[in-house]
């Protein structure tokens, strides 16, 4: 009798339903929009299936412009699972209030959203909703499926505008964001692979430091300086193993196949306790085509003229 096999891994997880800014990041990136998708029910669930193989790859926000980073993304990787970060895209976000066809702002009574959403439309819910009950859900789209599936129409949601579009709501409020130039990170992760070094490349470190030691967050930042490497990222997340124990998640101009990097990584393991590497991967931006473009060209500039050095070398 022939064994039953095992399903195949879809090809990328990301964080549903449909319409959530997680999907609306993923569809900027071409060859991630054509692979064959499964929406998870949480961040959680989307990093546990990559860990676990149910998934090839996955997609997840991990920092905003304003709120700071997604915690249970930068802790489930940091303290849960083992994984690659294999490319950031960075999108700028864009916030509605949304309701049922027929809902006016005065009949609004809840509002419903993703914790950091919330957060990001504080000011304008204090002015135009100061007494409105405010409820999380796992995602913005989540909020948006919810209030479309109910019959209350005294409940709306703050959601990009994709997901009025999936759900057949109204945008009650369009751009309710307190600073319009918010944006927000996200990162595909594996788990393994490091992409080849493009020359505009990112580097994310957890840098567990030796408890107790008088300047040690000084003795770990010298380790950049003296190699004058440029930290885009710095901060601490308690290790959940009792006050005052802290690590450091660093993100890092360059990449672990530059000289200057490795040798700092060597140091930082050597002498400030045990480090993690999260990923070296090519680095969001508009003008990163450009930068690497530029690396490119004076790598191959330095190359000719090395090679010009070492063809003069007597015999």
């Amino acid at each position: 009798m022939a064994k039953d096999t095992p399903p195949s891994p879809s090809q990328l997880a990301y964080l549903g339903p449909a319409g959530t800014f997680t999907e609306q990041a993923l569809l900027t990136q071409p060859d991630l929009a054509a692979l064959d998708h499964v929406l998870a029910s949480s961040i959680s669930d989307v990093l546990r299936r990559v860990s676990t193989g149910e998934a090839l790859l996955g997609f997840v926000a991990i920092e905003n412009s304003i709120e700071g980073s997604v915690n249970i993304t930068q802790d489930t990787l940091t303290f849960e699972a083992d994984l690659l970060i294999q490319r950031e895209v960075v999108i700028p976000v864009q916030l509605n209030l949304l309701v049922p066809s027929g809902t006016s702002l005065s009949d609004v009574q809840r509002v419903v959203s993703f914790p950091h959403a919330i957060a990001q439309c504080r000011g304008w819910l204090r002015e135009h909703l100061p007494d409105a009950d405010i409820d999380a859900s796992n995602s913005t789209a989540d909020a948006a499926r919810r209030i479309a599936e109910g019959d209350d129409a005294h409940v709306a949601a703050i959601a990009p505008g994709r997901a009025a579009e999936v759900y057949g709501l109204e945008v009650l409020a369009e751009d309710i964001e307190d600073h319009p130039e918010n944006e927000t990170r996200f990162v595909l992760v594996a788990a393994d692979g490091i992409p080849a070094p493009t020359g505009h490349d990112k580097t994310s470190l957890v840098v567990f430091q030796r408890a107790d030691r008088p300047g040690s967050l000084l003795g770990i930042l010298q380790e950049f300086a003296a190699r004058s490497i440029n930290l885009t990222r710095l901060e601490s997340r308690p290790t959940k193993q009792g006050l005052g124990d802290y690590c450091f998640l660093m993100d890092l101009e360059g990449h672990v196949a530059d000289e200057l990097v490795t040798d700092c990584l060597r140091n930082l393991h050597m002498k400030h306790g045990r480090v993690k590497f999260m990923g070296s991967y090519p680095a969001a931006g508009s003008d990163g085509d450009e930068v690497r473009s530029q690396a490119s060209d004076a790598s191959q500039a330095a190359d000719a003229w090395l090679a010009g050095l070492r063809d003069r070398i007597d015999d």
